[in-house]
Parts: structure tokens; sequence; C-alpha cells
């Protein structure tokens, strides 16, 4: 899926817009406009030639054509991006052979430009032509390839422009079988010769070329300067447009019209761009060859819906006339029919990450799922796809001779769980009612077994733990208990009679997480704040996490941070330029110290540890606690190791130090004096100057200035030997 960017209009053989050069924007096809000699074309199509066909009604024809253009462009996902990279690499090649930039280049970097508008502009009559040419109803075959061309067209911000209309929209989801509902402007449409107009558009933007291109052979001369500069320009608008530019005004409260609506600047909130997806890798040949045993409806509402994915990622608007449509209705309804299927479709996949993509973008479609039922649907959903077999009424059977999660069902439930944290991310703090919490623990009790079970990949096993510990960090705390109260087996992890498998995969993913080191915030702060809470509810869970992740002090020779051990990763993390990562490290030590000052300075380190205490006001030490934790009484017994040398210990790194020798070992007590003197003088200029600012610990353990202790600065109590004895001589002047 391409990043958004600004679409142009789709009526064709519209004026230039203002502010740029006409040549930039006209309307072409490269089969009407000669290329330059070396250059290749952006896009080999011949739209008037399917138009023609779709007049004659020579269907086979239209048919080939689309067959040709997708099987070219199947793998191309960013149009615009991958020109302005063979150009790059164009320009850097010839760069290496001549070493100059002549005058010549500009006129290749002109060439090149139009070449990308003349790929824009085809690619927009090719969706305008085809979304009329599927209402008129077309055969499956060729409504199927009507629909993967357009599905590719999709993926370019620039051509949405068609597609994002509420008619298109309403027509792609009648086909995607989310409504049954379908209106058409066709009848009140006073322009019914659609296609010939489109024609004559064509036609004079070739004579608006032609002539443009004589204007530009005349004024190559005078205008190099002013080349170069809208060559920049219009490289400029391209990064501009490279941004969410498809959103629309909310500032009135009239509709604003498509043209208006790409034209707008205002961000809206948008998704990352993930990996590609794994569906979508294969070459259209392979995908042609796997809808032979789909049957046509099937594979239509699958082309469909993955246009409507496309269309609703990529444009704010179409994001939110989904929501003013109501097919949230249609794809919930879609989504419970196949629930109870025994073999569900290829297209429930689709219609979870439409779902996933809407409940994302758009708020109010999230409460409206969660209102509606959503939970207790997903959680069916969820059950189907991973074929659960029930032994209590919260302990799922996990078989270890089960076969591992097959790629299909590992990514619908990686859909639905994403799904879920969508439209539960908001209940972790709320008291749950009677049902809701048992809705809750059925679906943890199934959570669990994606936590245990392998996948056919290694890395959809990391990826759907992954979504797991995100889904359970949104679940209310009280409804985890679940996964500790299954049985023990012969190979259980166990602590105190309380079953750990669930929480010692829990750690074993939190170090993969922590050895990877790859996006920290993202993918290691669930996993944190998940441990935490549970150390803080569950007594038999943070004693386990703790004798695996701060085992008794033995060796105290290295700094707390040093090492690869668990707890030496995350003592680093406590000092991390990230905020958030850094307090999530800290919380969990804390929480494993039972949130004790003096034992989180002896395994950490008065320096790793100062940012949480100065957070949480216990830079004093032992402070009133700062959560409602109940904490048994036990001690933590010191080791003979670490008594042995605990009196040598700097309670600031956290280790033995080699001794130093004395720095004002042979100094008299007067030089003792004048050092003690000079380091005041300049401590003091250095807090004149502003340039550090000297703070204390109050009364409630956090770090003040110490102008604000009551007692007067080191700038007011130590004035310089200078200063005094200036005070004094004029004194004696008086």
């Amino acid at each position: 899926m391409a990043t958004a960017s600004e679409t142009k209009a789709p009526v064709l053989g519209s004026p230039a817009q203002p502010g740029l050069r006409p040549s930039a924007v006209h309307f072409s096809i490269p089969d009407l406009f000669p290329l330059p000699t070396g250059h290749k074309r952006s896009m080999n199509v011949d739209v008037e030639g399917i138009i023609q066909c779709i007049k004659q009604g020579d269907e086979n024809g239209v048919q080939m054509q689309l067959q040709e253009f997708n099987k070219e462009y199947a793998q191309c996902f960013f149009f615009d991006a991958e020109e302005r990279e063979k150009k790059k690499q164009r320009k850097l090649e010839e760069f290496r052979k001549n070493k100059v930039r002549d005058y010549a280049d500009s006129d290749s970097d002109f060439d090149e430009y139009d070449q990308e508008d003349r790929g824009l502009i085809l690619r927009q009559n090719l969706a305008l032509v085809l979304l009329r040419f599927i209402r008129t109803g077309v055969k499956c075959r060729l409504l199927r390839v009507s629909l993967r061309t357009l599905r590719i067209l999709s993926r370019d911000k620039k051509v949405l422009g068609p597609l994002v209309t509420d008619n298109a929209l309403l027509t792609l989801a009648k086909l995607a079988g989310l409504t049954t509902s379908d209106f058409s402007e066709e009848a009140s449409d006073p322009d019914s010769d659609f296609y010939d107009n489109i024609i004559t558009s064509l036609a004079e933007a070739k004579a608006l070329q032609s002539h443009t291109d004589e204007d530009e052979a005349d004024g190559n001369d005078q205008n190099e300067e002013c080349s170069a500069f809208d060559d920049d320009a219009k490289s400029d608008i391209s990064i501009a447009n490279s941004g969410d530019m498809d959103s629309i005004s909310w500032f009135g409260s009239h509709r604003t019209s498509i043209n208006e609506m790409h034209r707008g600047g205002v961000h809206h909130k948008v998704l990352e761009r993930g990996r590609r997806d794994r569906r979508e890798s294969k070459m259209e040949m392979e995908e042609e060859e796997e809808e032979e045993g789909e049957s046509g409806e099937e594979a239509q509402r699958k082309e469909a819906m993955k246009v409507l994915c496309n269309v609703v990622y990529n444009s704010t608007w179409a994001q939110e006339r989904f929501s003013a449509l109501r097919l949230l209705c249609g794809l919930i309804e879609r989504l419970s029919s196949s629930v109870n299927c025994s073999s569900p479709s290829s297209v429930q996949f689709y219609e979870l990450r439409l779902m996933f993509l809407i409940t994302a973008l758009r708020p109010e479609l999230s409460t409206q799922l969660h209102q509606e039922g959503g939970v207790s649907i997903l959680t069916a959903a969820l059950e189907s796809c991973l074929d659960v077999q029930w032994k209590e009424q919260y302990e799922c059977v996990l078989d270890p001779a089960t076969p591992p999660i097959s790629l299909e069902a590992s990514q619908r439930v990686t859909e639905i769980l994403k799904i879920l944290f969508n439209i539960t991310y908001s209940t972790h703090r709320q008291e749950p009612s009677e049902d809701d919490a048992a809705l809750y623990r059925h679906l943890v009790a199934i959570l669990r077994l994606c936590l245990m079970r392998k996948c056919t990949l290694t890395d959809d096993t990391d990826e759907l733990q992954g979504h797991t510990v995100n889904l359970l960090s949104a679940l209310p705390l009280q409804c985890l208990d679940v996964l500790l109260m299954v049985p023990l087996g012969p190979d259980s992890k166990q602590c105190q009679g309380v079953n750990m498998d669930c929480v010692h995969t829990l750690l074993m993913f939190m170090e993969r997480r922590l050895e990877s080191g790859d996006k920290v915030k993202e993918k290691l702060t669930p996993i944190l704040n998940l441990l935490t809470e549970s150390c803080r509810a569950h007594r038999e869970t943070r004693h386990y996490i703790r004798k695996h992740i701060l085992p008794p002090l033995r060796d105290v020779s290295h700094r707390p941070e040093e090492g690869s051990t668990v707890k030496n990763r995350l003592v680093r993390l406590m000092t991390h330029l990230d905020t958030d990562v850094k307090h999530c490290a800290a919380d969990l030590i804390f929480v494993l110290c039972k949130e004790n000052v003096r034992r989180f300075v002896k395994y950490t380190g008065y320096g790793n540890a100062a940012g949480l205490l100065a957070t949480r006001g216990l830079l004093g030490g032992q402070g009133p606690r700062t959560s409602d934790a109940q904490y048994s009484s036990d001690s933590d017994s010191d080791t003979e190791e670490y008594r042995q040398v605990k009196d040598r210990i700097n309670p600031v790194t956290g280790r033995v130090e080699v001794e130093q020798p004395d720095p004002m070992e042979g100094m008299t007590e007067e030089e003792k004096e004048e050092e003690a003197k000079r380091l005041i003088m300049l401590f003091n200029k250095l807090s004149r100057d502003n340039i550090i600012q000297p703070m204390g610990v109050d009364a409630e353990g956090k770090l003040v200035p110490m102008s604000g202790l009551g007692g007067n600065s080191l700038t007011e109590e130590g004035k310089s030997e200078s200063e005094k004895d200036g005070e004094a001589g004029e004194g004696e002047k008086d």
C-alpha cells in the first residue's frame, strides 16, 4: 500500500492547476506523445484502445489488454516512488560518468517529470473508465480482471479521486457482498457520451502538449534558471504530497468536493505502513491458478474487498464515507455468518483486514463494533480459526501432538487479535460487569492457546505472540488470572504450586525482544507493562519472574548494566533516551524489588535508579508507596559473596570500585581549604551564568532548586574572596 499523496481531479481535460506550468499537469497518454530517446514509458497501456473496445462491445479485447496491464504491474506498489528512484539512479550514473551536470540534464529532468505526469493521468483515466464499465454488468471473468486492475491502481494515492465517491464505494461494497443497496448517477448524468468525451479530452491534451513543446523550444535559452527552479519546485511538491494529503477540511458544514478534498493539507490519523502482505507477494499467474478452485462469486468478492482495503487505507475521505454509509454493519453481518462455516472462505481474511483498518482509523466505528457485540463475534471467529476444544470452563485442550497453525489460519488470527485490541484497549482500567468479565476470561483462555502454540513459520509465531501480548495488556487485569488457573502437568513450570507455563512463555518472548533490539518502544513496552502489572497482581508470578531476572547477587565486580543477562539489558534500558522505554524497564525491576528503594538501588545502582526515584519522589529514601500492591514481608537475604564485599560497593555505580589514591594526600590543611574555596567559586560562577542549577531533595523526596529549600542557595552562601575583599574595602573608605 502506498503512502498518502495528492490525488488529481478525476475530470479529464481540465486546465492546469494555478501556480504550475501547464506542461507539468497536462493530460496525455504515452501513445499520443513520443517519448525521448532512451526513456522508458512509465505505464504501457492503451486507454483509448480499451475505450474503443468497450464501445464496440469487444470484451475479449478489453480483457486481453487488462490482463497484460495486470501481469506487468502486479508487483508495482509505488508508481511515482519507483520512477523517482530510477531517475535518481540514472542521475548518479551520469554524474559518475561525466563528473558534471550540463544543461542537457535539465531537459532530461524535465522530460522525466513530464513522463510521471503522463503516467498519472493515464492511471486516473483508466480508473474512471473501469468504474463506469463494471457498473454495466460484465461477465464474471472480465469483472475479476477489471477489479484486479483497480486494485493495482488503488495502491497509488494520486489515482484515488474516482474511487472515493459514494457511488464508487457502494459499487465496490456491493461487489464485495457488504451491501445490497446501490445507486447510480448515470441516469441523471447529462453527459451521455462519456467515453467519447474522454477520447476528445485526450486529443485536446495532445494539441496542448504540442503547443507547449513549441513554446518551450523558443524559450529554453532564457529559462535555464527558471527551469531549475521549477524542477526543484516540482520536487518539493512531490515531497509535500507524500504525506496524508487526501484529507478534507472539517471546518465547514458543507460537503467538500473531491477535488478540494485532495488538495487539502489537514493531516488525520494514519497507520504506519508495515511489511507487505505475503498474500500479495505472489505473481499474477499464481493468483489466477489459486482462484481456479474458487467460485466466480468468491473470487469477485475477494478482489472487490482488496480494492476497498487499499482505498480505505489510503484515503481519509473514504474512511469518513465508509462510516457515513454504514458499511460496517454489512461487514459485521458477513463475519458473523462466516464464523459458523466449517471451512471459511478465502475472503474472510480480507473482511478481517478491512475491519481492522476501519476500526483503527475511525474511533466511532471501533465503539460501534464493541457495542454491537464485536468481542463475542471475534472471539467466536478466533475459536473457529484455532479449532479450540474445551477441557474446563476456562481451559482449552493443549495437545503437544497438534500440528502447527497454518499460514492462512495464523494470518486470520493475527487480524482478529488486532481488531480486538482496537475495540478493547480502553477497558484495561475499567471494572467489568459480571457478564463482561466472563466474556473476557473466555477470551483470555483462548489467548493462552495463542501464546503456547506454534505456527508453521517462526516469524509467524513471534508475530502471533506479539499481538497476543498487546491484547492481554489491554484487557482488565483481574481477568488475566485465567492464565494461571491451569492444572500442573508433568513438564509444567511451577511456582508454589501454580502453573507458570504461560508466564515462562512471556519471559522467553521478552528475552527475544530484548536481544533483537529492533523497534524497542513498539515491540518491548507492551510485554514490559504486562509483566509489571502481572507481578503487582500475582505474588507467584512475581516470585517466578524475580528468580529469572533478579537472582541473588554474587558477583558485584561489574556495573549492573554491564553484561548480557536479562537484568543487564533491562538496567541499560533504564537510561534509554525514550522516556516510555526507560520508565517501563525501571518499573518492572522496581516491582520485582517490592517497590523497596534500598533493594532497588542495590540491584541497579543509584545512578541508574535516580530517574525513577526522582519521578516518584523517592530520592530521599523510602517514601510513600506509589501503588496499591500488597507485598509479602519476606526479606531479601544476601549471599555470602555479597556480604563479604558489601562495605566496599559504590552505591552510585553498584559495584566494587578499584581503590583510587587520595587526591588530597600530601596537602596541608591550608591548601585543602584553598582548593575547597576555588571549587565553590567555580560552582558559583556556573550557577550565576545559569549553566547549572544547584538542586536538592525536599521533605517529600523530590528534586527542587536549592533556593526552594528554605535556606540560602549556593550562590547566596558563598561569595568569592574578591567580592568579600571589595566590600570590606568600601567599608573602610566610609
